[in-house]
């Protein structure tokens, strides 16, 4: 039987943000670690096809992922616009929810 050369590969999650205190927070809570994410600053479809994504997307990306993550947060209105710090993601932010999100044509 001919192998396919990805036996034992791991797929690595696509990490969508400008914000370096969330890749830290990911880091801390253990959804990724050094070598198991690749980051963007931007989607598009090319980038999150098919991929297990963490971010903040909308329904027009989050739909083509593999599954979707997100961390969600509590923030005060004050806090809200700001770049938010370690400190802050610890403080304000949820437990992650993965999502499976399909796209339904209209009738």
């Amino acid at each position: 039987m001919k192998k396919s050369g990805f036996e034992g590969k791991i797929m690595k999650k696509i990490v969508i943000t400008r914000h370096k205190s969330l890749i830290d927070y990911l880091a801390e809570i253990g959804l990724i670690h050094a070598n198991n994410y690749e980051l963007y600053t931007h989607a598009s479809p090319e980038v999150v096809t098919g991929k297990e994504v963490i971010g903040v997307l909308p329904h027009s990306l989050s739909c083509l992922c593999k599954t979707f993550t997100e961390v969600p947060l509590m923030l005060p209105a004050e806090k809200r616009g700001q770049e938010l710090t370690l400190n802050d993601l610890r403080k304000f932010a949820g437990k992650p929810v993965t999502y499976t999100v399909s796209r339904l044509e209209a009738q």
